[in-house]
């Protein structure tokens, strides 16, 4: 198909979208959405997180040196908008928007209760880029909903009904997989012997 080609722009998409808690050493909390976040390690596990030097935040992370990536579902979509325009500098927005926040287990900064998911983080480092600077930081513990672990423990994250960004759109994630990893060079044979298996 025919494309139209653009200069260098951020048009990644989608992106997962969170909203990012920290604390300074006040004990003020705030909150913030951020698109620009992804993995970066597995062992240890790692996180990148793109922020303006402007934000709050950044100055409540860059001074305390951990933050919580709280994961938020369909229900919290206004509230995520509503952290992504309004600045920490002028309104508590942990308060506006009827959060409740507890402590985390290893870092200063508090989950976000109403998230199903949330990720405590350690800073590692900081890289200046241009417009935003790069955090890079490890994941040191994670927070899962019950509801969403089954009796074998796996996690259901189709069932968090968590929401993704798209160029200034917001979209809920499709609870339906469309397929699983390493199934496009699995064994035919394989799917045989086991079904064979449950015949015998």
């Amino acid at each position: 198909m025919t494309k139209t080609i653009f200069k260098g722009s951020a048009m990644l998409n989608p992106v997962p979208v969170v909203l990012i808690t920290s604390k300074n050493k006040e004990g003020k909390i705030n909150v913030f959405t951020v698109g620009w976040i992804g993995m970066a390690c597995t062992k240890p596990p790692m996180i990148t997180v793109a922020i303006r030097p402007e934000r709050l935040s950044y100055e409540y992370i860059k001074e305390s040196g951990d933050f919580v990536v709280n994961l938020p579902n369909s229900k919290l979509v206004r509230e995520v908008d509503y952290c992504g325009v309004r600045s920490g500098k002028q309104i508590d927005k942990i308060k506006e928007m009827n959060f409740t926040v507890e402590s985390s287990k290893d870092v200063t900064a508090p989950i976000i209760s109403e998230c199903p998911v949330a990720l405590e983080c350690k800073v590692i480092s900081i890289t200046p880029l241009g417009t935003h600077d790069l955090f890079l930081a490890e994941i040191v513990n994670t927070h899962v909903n019950n509801n969403l672990i089954d009796d074998a423990g796996k996690i259901h994250f189709e069932k968090a009904d968590l929401i993704t960004y798209s160029h200034g759109e917001y979209f809920s994630v499709n609870s339906s997989a469309l397929g699983k990893f390493g199934y496009s060079v699995q064994k035919k044979n394989n799917k045989l012997k086991s079904k064979n298996k449950k015949k015998t």
